[in-house]
């Protein structure tokens, strides 16, 4: 009974001490970001087709949509040409702070908001990986993911915190102003007004307790609370992971064309599928080979949730799920589902690799040429420097 104990103890005191899996949250938050970056560049031609006025999903229809399942949007709060832009504009610039760790507890709001945003106003806009990064943007909010790789921790080893500066404050001042806007208005509804508030609260207490409270008992307080949300954010991200798989794989198992080994076959003869004809043709030729992608991808999916316990063959299986996901954006011509994907497994990479990982890229980083050393003075001879003017 004391060993459990014990036990339990020392488990709360780490999840309640440090935020854990800050390499991995990173990646995480890097990964999503900028997928979901790209995916708004390469669309940005076609950004009124898919999301803005020219969508074949109007926007009455998206209000009454939005009315009904209450979901959130800042799109319907206006059907103009210019709040269209101005909304795809900040989902863009939010996405780029955000991947590069530039003040990610405001951030990563803003890009919640963003991806909300677009994604509800046009919901049949989407190929699977729109549902996945739908869902990590909430679960980022809760993630204290900017604690390497971030201009945050530069920020944070130069000044001895990543809340200084007058940016932090002057943003949030600014989303707490378009936050009362909403609530004003009626336009953000009563949930989400509950939320954006709790969060700007939250905010404004952790500046206040960085600011004036230093190593006091109220900034203590709040890294405690900090690192309780992080670790069951990501503890979500991690069963959030297991669930699409597992639920994914038995869902395939019960498919009569997974059963028979021919599922793969039948999107390699789609045009919209094949972005490589020859390439598809030449893995739809072979049926061994269709049979084992198959029966792979199968067996992969199903079993992965039951390996986390097992350091070595999790990651072995993490591995082929990377390539089984890069082979989809090329085969098959989904690379933002991949990405999405790739970003979401992250989440299981070993510390120790994502560590070296960081070192490789620091030495391929340019170094800057150390300053030369200050002159050293001459000695000065007795009775004062001659010619000075002050014999």
């Amino acid at each position: 009974m004391n060993r459990v104990r014990a036990a339990a103890a020392r488990a709360l005191a780490k999840a309640t001490g440090q935020a854990l899996g800050p390499y991995q949250s990173a990646v995480v938050r890097i990964g999503f970001a900028g997928t979901w970056l790209f995916f708004l560049l390469r669309e940005f031609p076609h950004r009124h087709e898919l999301y803005g006025p020219d969508g074949p999903w109007s926007w009455d229809l998206a209000r009454r949509l939005v009315a009904a399942n209450r979901s959130f949007t800042v799109l319907l709060w206006s059907d103009s040409t210019l709040w269209f832009e101005l909304v795809y504009a900040v989902a863009v610039l939010a996405s780029l702070l955000l991947m590069l760790g530039w003040r990610t507890r405001a951030t990563s709001v803003l890009f919640m908001a963003g991806v909300l945003s677009l994604q509800n106003r046009s919901v049949f806009m989407g190929d699977g990986g729109d549902n996945v990064i739908h869902l990590m943007a909430i679960y980022l909010v809760l993630t204290r993911c900017a604690q390497v790789w971030s201009l945050d921790a530069r920020r944070a080893r130069r000044r001895g915190s990543a809340s200084a500066g007058a940016a932090g404050p002057v943003l949030w001042a600014v989303l707490g102003a378009v936050c009362a806007y909403g609530a004003l208005t009626g336009r953000l509804g009563h949930g989400w007004t509950a939320v954006f508030a709790a969060l700007w609260i939250v905010a404004a207490l952790w500046w206040a307790a960085d600011r004036y409270d230093g190593d006091g008992e109220g900034r203590a307080t709040l890294d405690v609370l900090a690192n309780v949300l992080h670790n069951a954010g990501m503890l979500v991200i991690m069963a959030e992971v297991c669930l699409i798989y597992a639920t994914a794989g038995w869902y395939k198992i019960q498919g009569s064309r997974w059963q028979d080994g021919t599922a793969l076959y039948y999107p390699l003869g789609l045009d919209y599928f094949t972005p490589w004809p020859a390439l598809s043709s030449l893995l739809g030729s072979s049926g061994l080979m269709v049979l084992l992608l198959s029966y792979g991808t199968v067996a992969v999916q199903v079993a992965f949730p039951f390996t986390l316990f097992n350091r070595r063959i999790k990651n072995v299986l993490l591995g082929l799920m990377i390539v089984e996901h890069a082979g989809i954006a090329v085969v098959l011509g989904l690379p933002f589902f991949s990405l999405a994907m790739i970003a979401a497994d992250a989440v299981f990479l070993p510390t120790g690799f994502l560590v070296l990982l960081g070192a490789r890229a620091a030495a391929l980083r340019p170094r800057r040429a150390p300053a030369p050393p200050d002159p050293v003075p001459a000695p000065v001879p007795a009775g004062g420097v001659v010619g000075s003017g002050h014999e």
